[in-house]
């Protein structure tokens, strides 16, 4: 059985953190343009967070907002990488001495499900992830780790609804572990979701 991580992992904010597990609902409108295409939400409906894309931008960008609409994370995706790197800076910077954490994928070629390493802005030689993701998107079934250990920070399901499928909407849900950081979760699920959303259209 896997032990909560001992508290707290505050990457975007400590404000972020609750010390009790967190449910969130991830829903991606299905019709619907790159812009605005996310919102994650609490399980009575409230929006918890925004996912806003830059439309018309030579970099693949995305916005992480909060649910007023303030932007927490710029999310870019560095163009030339053979590991789908993403780059996660703080507001709506891109100056490296914002840059909260990277993603990347733990090897170029991943032919049974998805392992990503999430690396934070002072883990500059990047020889041990602070972060992984494993699991299989399609099932909308990953699991997000601290480093190599088995101690497990977030974990996503999938949850079809008869209302998600009528409004066209892709729901599956995410449980945050106490003491850990969801705007830091949310971020990674939307570069999860771009990294997989690339490989299928390739």
């Amino acid at each position: 059985m896997a032990q909560p991580f001992p508290p707290p992992v505050a990457v975007v904010s400590p404000h972020f953190c609750a010390p009790y597990p967190v449910d969130l609902a991830i829903v991606r409108k299905v019709m619907t343009i790159a812009d605005g295409s996310f919102v994650v939400t609490d399980l009575s409906d409230n929006i918890v967070f925004k996912v806003r894309g830059s439309v018309l931008s030579l970099h693949h960008r995305r916005f992480l907002l909060d649910a007023a609409g303030n932007p927490l994370l710029t999310l870019q995706q560095k163009m030339i990488s053979a590991h789908d790197r993403w780059k996660a800076y703080r507001g709506e910077s891109s100056d490296e001495k914002d840059l909260l954490f990277t993603v990347k994928r733990s090897s170029m070629i991943q032919l049974l499900g998805t392992k990503l390493h999430v690396f934070l802005a002072n883990n500059t030689s990047e020889d041990r992830c602070d972060f992984r993701v494993e699991g299989s998107w399609l099932e909308r079934s990953c699991v997000i780790y601290a480093g190599d250990s088995n101690s497990v920070i977030a974990q996503m399901h999938k949850k079809h609804t008869v209302q998600s499928m009528l409004l066209g909407k892709d729901r599956f849900m995410v449980t945050v572990y106490p003491n850990v950081d969801a705007a830091f979760v949310a971020a990674i699920i939307v570069i999860l979701e771009e990294i997989n959303s690339e490989d299928k259209s390739d």
